[in-house]
């Protein structure tokens, strides 16, 4: 496993696994020897499974991208171009910044598809790409995945209305071998609209940890909805809800709500509502912990100009209560990434110092009260 939510851990998955994975999607994305990819992300990390496979099996081309180039937004634009990708494996992370590369740019893509996964998908980041490309040519497909079950979970197809109506990050419908079931903490369905843990069964679940009996015991558990003997669930630690239509709604990690003065906080809460802000291209919310005191810190990559933080306190107070605001607001070129191509956040956490966003600076107290 890649180790985004934990300590990395030795999974079980067979060949047969990742066969059945390309067979159960082929319909949908019709890969052949024409396709060229890219092997974007770390060989540790469950997409690169996909990526190597994928372009191997149809008998495509694959296109190891160097590590210096992954990080280099304009670079990896570049190499897209010029080697004519037409398969590209992205997290929302590194999307966004080949989006602003994209837009710097006047090279000419031949991408036909672009898939997501490792991260909750912001829909409202991919407004300037539908702006420049539209939602047919090339397609974006969100798919939501664990590496305990053979990288891709679900489907969903992502069209200009998504964007429009801002809605949350749309991860759709299982893969047809796959069930995907949404159970409360007795273990009991969810109703429609009531978040609940995600738990995956099927043909993609993997044997186990390797040499971890008693993890393996804790996360794959009997499946008492299917009817088969032996038929195992995998337990995610992923939250989600299932809205009418049957569509899935993805919300975060259960583990990646923080702590702090007694509240517990949603960061990729705060996160989606500063990208509603104008003057925000991209932003990364923390909980920085130093010398004993733990403050929320909000990253931002600014757009056209430079945002005052009493200018986004304002913003936020407008829709979010006051634990949830940032005690402090700072500047950031671009985000980090970790080899697997998800936001660095542990290294944003630690940061003793950081650019301040401008702002009125210290107001002495005025009254006794104050």
């Amino acid at each position: 496993t890649s180790g985004s939510t934990g300590k990395p851990k030795g999974c079980l998955v067979t060949h047969h696994n990742v066969i059945r994975l390309m067979q159960a999607t082929e319909p949908w994305f019709d890969f052949d020897e024409s396709d060229v990819w890219t092997l974007f992300h770390s060989h540790a990390f469950d997409f690169s499974v996909w990526e190597i496979w994928g372009a191997l099996l149809y008998g495509g081309r694959l296109v190891v991208v160097p590590y210096l180039t992954s990080r280099s937004p304009d670079l990896f634009h570049q190499l897209v171009c010029e080697q004519g990708v037409t398969v590209l494996n992205q997290t929302p992370s590194a999307f966004r910044q080949f989006i602003q590369a994209d837009r710097a740019g006047n090279r000419k893509l031949v991408l036909r598809l672009v898939i997501f996964g490792g991260e909750a998908l912001d829909l409202r980041s991919l407004r300037p790409w539908f702006n420049r490309h539209g939602d047919r040519f090339p397609r974006l497909i969100n798919m939501y995945g664990i590496t305990e079950t053979t990288v891709h979970v679900t489907y969903r197809q992502l069209s200009w209305p998504d964007v429009l109506e801002e809605r949350g990050s749309m991860i759709g419908r299982a893969i047809p071998d796959l069930r995907l079931y949404i159970l409360d903490s007795e273990l009991q369905p969810t109703p429609i609209d009531v978040p609940g843990e995600i738990f995956v069964a099927g043909a993609g679940v993997a044997r186990g940890y390797l040499n971890r009996p008693e993890l393996t015991k804790e996360r794959f558990l009997p499946d008492p909805f299917s009817g088969q003997s032996g038929d195992r669930m995998y337990r995610s630690g992923d939250l989600a809800k299932r809205l009418a239509n049957g569509d899935i709604e993805y919300m975060g990690r259960i583990d990646e709500q923080v702590k702090i003065r007694g509240f517990r906080v949603e960061l990729g809460e705060i996160e989606a509502t500063l990208r509603k802000h104008p003057l925000v291209q991209d932003a990364v919310v923390v909980l920085n912990k130093r010398e004993g005191d733990m403050r929320l810190v909000a990253y931002i990559i600014p757009g056209s100009s430079v945002p005052q933080s009493e200018e986004l306190r304002a913003f936020l107070a407008g829709t979010l209560p006051p634990h949830m605001l940032p005690a402090a607001f700072a500047l950031l070129q671009e985000a980090p990434l970790t080899p697997h191509g998800k936001v660095d956040r542990q290294a944003l956490s630690t940061r003793s110092t950081w650019n301040a966003l401008p702002g009125i600076g210290c107001v002495t107290p005025r009254t006794p009260l104050e």
